[in-house]
C-alpha cells in the first residue's frame, strides 16, 4: 500500500467516525463508534473505552489510570445497545446516568489497534468509546496502525498559498496556509515584518479556540493570548526584527470543540481543566508539535525565540529539531472565571505564572 493510500484511509476513517459509520482496525473486530453511531437494534457483547471511564467504573487500577486516554475492553451481563453506550462513554452523563454495570475488563489481544482505534475516535472529535463487534452493522472501513502513521507524516504538509494580509496590529504582515494530505485542517502562519534569516523570530504557538479567539470567552485566555502576542511581534518589526504567528488547527489542545464543551460542562461540576480533559479520556495534551516543526522549516526558520509560559512546549519543539534560543515569558493578567483555569495550567501542567 502507498503512503498516499493509507493516508486516505485514514481520512475515510474519520469521515465514517464522524458520520457514525463502523470501522475495522487491521484484521480484528468491526468497531463502531458510541457517540455518532446508528443502527435499528444494534447491540454489541463488549466494548472499548479509555481508561479513565474504566477508573470510573472501578476497572481500572492507579497504574492504568495513568494513561488517561489508553484503552480498555469491558464486557456486561448483557449486550450493550448504543443508549448505553453513550451513557457509559460520556462522563457529562453520569449525573443522569448514575448507575451502570457491573463490568468487566477483558484482555485486549492487540494493543496497537486498540490505541488506534482511540486516536481515530480523539482526531474525528468524538468521544473515545466503540461498540466492538455490533450486530447487525453494515460495511466497515478499513484502516490499520501503519495508516495512520503515514497520515501524521508531516512531510505530507505543504505551502499551498500565502499572500499579503494587513492585520490591526500590523500592516506589514503576510499569511501562509499550509495544507497536508488527506487531511481536511488547514493550519496557517502569519509572518509580521520582514523576514532575516540573521535574526530569530519571536514566535507564538497558538491553537485554535474558537470560543476564545472569537466569541471572547472568559474561561480561558487564548483570545487576550493571541492578541498580546500579535501586538508583541509588531513592536519587533517596529524595531528591526520580526515575528511568526503559528495558528494550528488544534481545537482544545487536540481534542476537537464538542469535547472541549464537554469538559467544561465537567468544570462546571467541579473538575479542573485536567481533570475534566482526562475523565472524558483524552489526554492532557494531544497538540502536533511536529506539525509546527515542518511549518517552521517550510517558512525556513531555524530558530526562534518562543512566546511561552510552558517550558514543557519548549522542550516538545527542541525534541522534533526545533531550536529555542530563547523562552519570552508571556503572561496576562487573571480573570474571575479563568483565575481556576490559570492555576491548574501552573500547578498541574508547569506553566511559570
Amino acid at each position: 500500500m502507498s503512503e498516499q493510500g493509507s493516508s486516505r484511509h485514514v481520512a475515510l476513517a474519520l469521515d465514517a467516525l464522524r458520520h457514525g459509520w463502523p470501522i475495522r482496525v487491521g484484521d480484528h473486530s468491526v468497531l463502531l463508534p458510541a457517540e455518532t453511531g446508528f443502527a435499528p437494534g444494534v447491540t454489541a457483547p463488549r466494548m472499548l473505552i479509555s481508561a479513565a471511564r474504566a477508573v470510573t467504573l472501578k476497572l481500572a487500577n492507579q497504574r492504568e489510570a495513568a494513561v488517561p486516554e489508553a484503552p480498555v475492553l469491558i464486557r456486561a451481563a448483557e449486550p450493550f445497545d448504543l443508549a448505553a453506550a453513550r451513557a457509559i462513554a460520556d462522563p457529562a452523563l453520569d449525573l443522569v446516568h448514575p448507575m451502570k454495570g457491573p463490568f468487566a475488563a477483558e484482555h485486549i489481544d492487540d494493543g496497537e489497534a486498540a490505541r488506534t482505534a482511540m486516536e481515530l475516535a480523539r482526531l474525528a472529535g468524538i468521544l473515545p468509546a466503540f461498540l466492538v463487534a455490533p450486530e447487525p452493522v453494515g460495511e466497515a472501513q478499513p484502516v490499520s496502525p501503519a495508516d495512520l502513521a503515514a497520515w501524521k507524516d508531516t512531510g505530507n504538509l505543504v505551502i499551498a498559498s500565502r499572500a499579503h494580509l494587513p492585520v490591526a496590529a500590523a500592516e506589514d504582515a503576510e499569511i501562509v496556509a499550509f495544507r497536508a494530505l488527506d487531511d481536511l485542517r488547514e493550519h496557517v502562519a502569519l509572518v509580521i515584518g520582514t523576514q532575516d534569516g540573521d535574526r530569530a523570530p519571536l514566535v507564538r504557538l497558538h491553537s485554535e479556540c474558537l470560543t476564545g479567539d472569537i466569541l471572547g470567552s472568559l474561561k480561558c485566555d487564548c483570545g487576550p493570548q493571541l492578541d498580546a502576542a500579535l501586538r508583541a511581534m509588531a513592536d519587533e518589526a517596529a524595531n528591526g526584527g520580526w515575528g511568526v504567528l503559528l495558528y494550528l488547527r488544534q481545537e482544545g489542545r487536540g481534542i476537537g470543540l464538542v469535547n472541549k464543551l464537554r469538559a467544561y460542562q465537567l468544570q462546571d461540576q467541579g473538575f479542573d481543566t485536567v481533570d475534566a480533559n482526562n475523565r472524558l479520556g483524552l489526554p492532557t495534551e494531544a497538540r502536533d508539535f511536529p506539525v509546527a516543526a515542518r511549518m517552521l522549516d517550510l517558512l525556513g526558520v531555524h530558530a526562534i525565540r518562543l512566546m511561552t509560559n510552558n517550558p514543557a512546549k519548549v522542550a516538545a519543539l527542541e525534541g522534533v529539531g526545533v531550536t529555542v534560543s530563547e523562552r519570552v515569558p508571556h503572561k496576562l493578567p487573571p480573570n474571575p472565571h479563568n483565575a481556576r483555569y490559570l492555576d491548574t495550567k501552573r500547578d498541574r501542567t508547569g506553566h511559570i505564572l
